[in-house]
């Protein structure tokens, strides 16, 4: 029987693919679409990509643990060369001969300690372990508005958007201050009539480069600071580099900075201080061709983009395996079922910095878990007992917004001290040691045929 089966292809199930291989332990790696890449690939059905998107880390900031990303991508790299990174990573890994491509996961059940895997177009197998890895940007979420039966434009969730020609010619109004949510915002501003932007409440906004360098290397470089110290001075930089942006007509934030994921965007501001982009209240209700806000103003509006989120669902587990938290699974450090044995879930997660390499020292601790099963039982019983009654407090001292974003929200410095804290106290090799052995890899995107 396989050891493990993995469910996506995307950076958090390749990431646990590659440490499952060189620790030699046997996977099977199910991806329904035909190549790896996940949510990056924008040809895929239900892909969020658009055409106008970046990474939202730094490269510098974002490869796998000893694969740094090209020289030659820009500071912030395009969806594009994401999807060429992965697939370039995936080849010089010698992880393609793992994956079964246009195979979707239909069923995973728990049946006598083993995992029933129905794949679609395979009969089912057997597995010690499931790994879910199926992502978190799949399903939408649509609220409902009050009167959208009589509105006359069209309303859209973010999924379906992918070209900027969508608004041209019309007025169109963006509902939700996210990150992508901004930058679809700025790409209406160059081609909409008018662009305007609901926010339901203010946000912290953060340029993507502090005197010339990317936001979080310039962070990563910086002093160490307590985060309270780091929330007084952080608010008094962004304002001496640019302005108030309650004159923007910004609402201001009802929290302060690092408690909520922030707004990395540095073309908002050109587009609000030129009018391109006229911010909004939250919804009222929608009245034939209007838009009626909560503060009693209205807007002609030809569009609705809904950039209202997702929900991070896993589709195939039918029965319910894992709790959560309005729709964020709950699981002992983003990482393992605390009630069910041999369920682990990667990827469903949010940090404040690039998470590829998180996946890989993630990904580590799983694979070294495995392997003391069975080189180590009784390591692996302590472990296991960890799993159901260690509580640690990831936050690194930041009072989160209490919403369903931030159910699974991890400040990446303090999870990597307790990976490595956890390191040592389970005696694993620290992945970092495995890294200088192996040695970094250059990723090679000429290698690849695409």
């Amino acid at each position: 029987m396989t050891n493990v089966c993995i469910i996506g292809a995307g950076p958090s199930g390749l990431s646990l693919a590659w440490q499952l291989e060189r620790a030699g332990i046997s996977f099977d790696l199910y991806e329904r679409n035909n190549d790896v890449g996940g949510l990056w690939d924008i040809n895929n059905p239900g892909s969020p990509m658009y055409e106008s998107a970046h990474f939202i880390s730094s490269k510098t900031m974002s490869g796998f643990s000893n694969a740094p990303m090209p020289n030659s991508f820009a500071d912030y790299p395009s969806h594009k060369d994401i999807l060429n990174y992965i697939r370039a990573f995936t080849k010089q890994k010698g992880l393609y001969q793992h994956i079964h491509f246009n195979s979707e996961v239909k069923n995973a059940e728990q049946v006598n300690g083993q995992w029933i895997v129905s794949v679609d177009g395979l009969q089912d197998k057997h597995y010690e372990t499931l790994v879910c890895a199926n992502g978190v940007n799949w399903h939408p979420k649509i609220p409902k508005i009050k009167g959208q039966e009589s509105f006359t434009g069209e309303i859209l969730h973010a999924q379906k958007y992918k070209k900027a020609e969508l608004f041209r010619g019309k007025n169109v109004l963006i509902v939700g201050a996210g990150n992508s949510g901004c930058d679809i915002a700025c790409d209406a501003a160059q081609f909409a009539d008018q662009a305007f932007i609901s926010m339901r409440r203010g946000y912290h906004f953060v340029p993507k480069h502090i005197f010339g360098t990317p936001s979080d290397v310039f962070d990563s470089k910086g002093p160490e600071m307590p985060m309270w110290i780091k929330q007084k001075v952080f608010p008094g930089l962004l304002k001496m580099l640019e302005g108030d942006p309650q004159r923007l007509g910004l609402p201001k934030p009802d929290h302060k900075i690092f408690e909520s994921h922030p707004i990395l965007n540095s073309q908002m501001w050109h587009y609000l201080r030129h009018g391109d982009i006229k911010v909004q209240k939250d919804i009222d209700y929608l009245d034939g061709d209007y838009v009626v806000f909560t503060d009693g103003q209205k807007q002609k509006v030809d569009l609705i983009l809904l950039a209202t989120g997702y929900r991070s669902l896993i589709p195939y587990l039918k029965n319910d395996y894992i709790q959560y938290q309005g729709d964020r699974p709950q699981t002992y450090l983003n990482l393992f079922s605390r009630d069910v044995p041999n369920l682990i879930t990667l990827g469903f997660m949010e940090t404040n910095s690039g998470a590829y390499a998180l996946f890989d020292y993630m990904a580590h601790m799983v694979t070294q878990y495995l392997l003391d099963k069975t080189r180590n039982p009784q390591n692996a019983a302590k472990f296991e007992t960890l799993i159901k009654t260690d509580d640690p407090d990831l936050s690194g001292g930041v009072n989160y917004v209490k919403s369903d974003r931030h159910a699974n929200y991890i400040n990446k410095a303090t999870y990597m001290k307790y990976l490595k804290k956890m390191n040592k106290r389970m005696k694993w090799t620290p992945l970092d040691k495995l890294n200088k052995t192996e040695g970094n890899i250059t990723v090679e995107l000429a290698a690849l045929e695409i």
